[in-house]
């Protein structure tokens, strides 16, 4: 089958709002055909009725001032409710769902039987996503290129006043985005790259997918933050928490010791990255630039392009400036009492029950904890001291264990009591070592 567009016929996996949006953009031009697929479920079951009642249409719709023009309707051409069913007739797959999950639905894909596909894309995935996805593949990986982004590009969420799943509501989109690929010369990587610009984002194409991976601000933001007692009590309470995730404290969890983590933590993962072959990179900066800004005079230029060179201390007291000139949006304009937008004061998502009584732990920081304790695995294995990783990772199985109790094991998903990281971890170092980047020999001596 000839590719007519870019990215020939396109079906995304994960049929969440990060799915619904990827698919009507993609669908821009990008796609010959799009379909989607979900596992099989309640969701899955309620979006294959509003799909047949509403023609396989599904929108976006963006809330982002400077990018309205981009809400728009697709027309699915396809809608998979499990995966035993998809036909070879996919070029390019785009994985939507969950870092920790790619394993897993590689192999439900079985993707030796379908000839046809020539990439996958990785839209949220960890450090190592990339190599873990490559092994999943078998003898398919020798024709299956595997690009990673650094992160999804936007923030999507379904809308609370309207009952749909068709719809998929864009509040937030990246000012940049890195993106690499499994293949040294890739014309697919540029494809994603003119795709990015389109939206009006900035892509920089990385040597490897590791050095795209490692450029997610919620790898050094969310475990100190997010995995710190403070904010475990608020996500695991059973009465509504009334603090917010990015305020300092006692209204959040900003603090001079929370920051101190951080600051070690991105040291700790700096040094895997190292061992990798990967450039660290410098995290105030990366925060400022590519994140959001503050006013130069909260943080001066210089102190941003010095920052991997000042004392640690240094370094604490200007991300604490940093977190501090962000509890107001610095740059909207006041109203006439003088007050700037809010802009720290986002409330903590809550374990909650779903329809069938089982506890759901929020992505936040759920996910942050497996990407988290897949890295210390790493590190473990390559005799990497990580004690920050260590004091967060126990942290978070504290608190997780002694709810787990509270409630009842029976009442949790499977996958909260199986721990597969560390298998993982043992699969990523041989194939760094195949791998080798950059040709270093002294990459695994430790």
């Amino acid at each position: 089958m000839q590719e007519k567009s870019a990215l020939g016929t396109v079906l995304i996996v994960g049929a969440g709002p990060a799915g619904i949006h990827v698919a009507v953009d993609l669908s821009k031009g990008w796609s010959d055909q799009m379909g989607i697929a979900n596992r099989k479920g309640t969701h899955t079951q309620r979006l294959q009725t509003e799909l047949d009642e509403h023609e396989f249409y599904v929108s976006t719709e963006v809330l982002v001032e400077r990018a309205k023009h981009f809400s728009a309707t697709a027309r699915l051409d396809r809608f998979y409710a499990g995966f035993d069913t998809i036909e070879d007739d996919w070029q390019t797959i785009v994985m939507c769902v969950p870092c920790h999950s790619y394993v897993d639905v590689i192999r439900e894909l079985k993707l030796d039987y379908k000839l046809r596909v020539k990439r996958i894309i990785l839209i949220s995935p960890g450090i190592g996503s990339n190599m873990l996805v490559q092994e999943s593949l078998g003898v398919a990986r020798e024709r299956i290129e595997v690009i990673s982004f650094s992160t999804y590009y936007a923030a999507t969420k379904f809308d609370p006043a309207m009952p749909t799943f068709l719809k998929s509501m864009v509040k937030g989109l990246k000012k940049k985005i890195y993106i690499g690929s499994s293949r040294t010369s890739s014309r697919t990587l540029l494809h994603l790259q003119q795709f990015l610009n389109s939206l009006g984002i900035e892509a920089e194409c990385m040597s490897s997918p590791i050095e795209a991976e490692s450029r997610s601000i919620t790898t050094y933001v969310h475990p100190p933050f997010f995995m710190d007692s403070f904010s475990l009590n608020e996500i695991f309470s059973l009465t509504r928490s009334t603090k917010y995730m990015y305020k300092l404290y006692p209204e959040g969890p900003v603090t001079s010791g929370t920051i101190r983590s951080m600051v070690r933590l991105w040291k700790e993962i700096s040094s895997v990255l190292m061992k990798f072959g990967a450039e660290p990179m410098n995290l105030l900066k990366f925060m400022n630039d590519d994140n959001y800004p503050v006013q130069e005079q909260s943080l001066s230029r210089s102190d941003i392009e010095e920052f991997v060179q000042l004392d640690e201390l240094h370094q604490e007291y200007l991300l604490y400036v940093r977190y501090a000139s962000l509890l107001i949006d610095p740059f909207s304009t006041p109203d006439k009492q003088g007050q700037y937008r809010p802009f720290a004061a986002v409330p903590y998502q809550q374990v909650s029950l779903d329809q069938h009584g089982k506890w759901v732990i929020p992505r936040v920081p759920y996910e942050d904890y497996r990407k988290l304790k897949l890295l210390y695995h790493v590190g473990q294995t390559l005799q990497i001291p990580m004690p920050q990783a260590s004091t967060l990772l126990l942290n978070f199985e504290h608190q997780l264990g002694t709810f787990m109790e509270q409630q009842g094991a029976g009442r949790f998903p499977s996958e909260l009591v199986h721990d597969r990281t560390l298998e993982e971890a043992q699969t990523i170092i041989p194939e760094m070592q195949t791998q080798n980047l950059k040709g270093r020999e002294d990459v695994f001596k430790s």
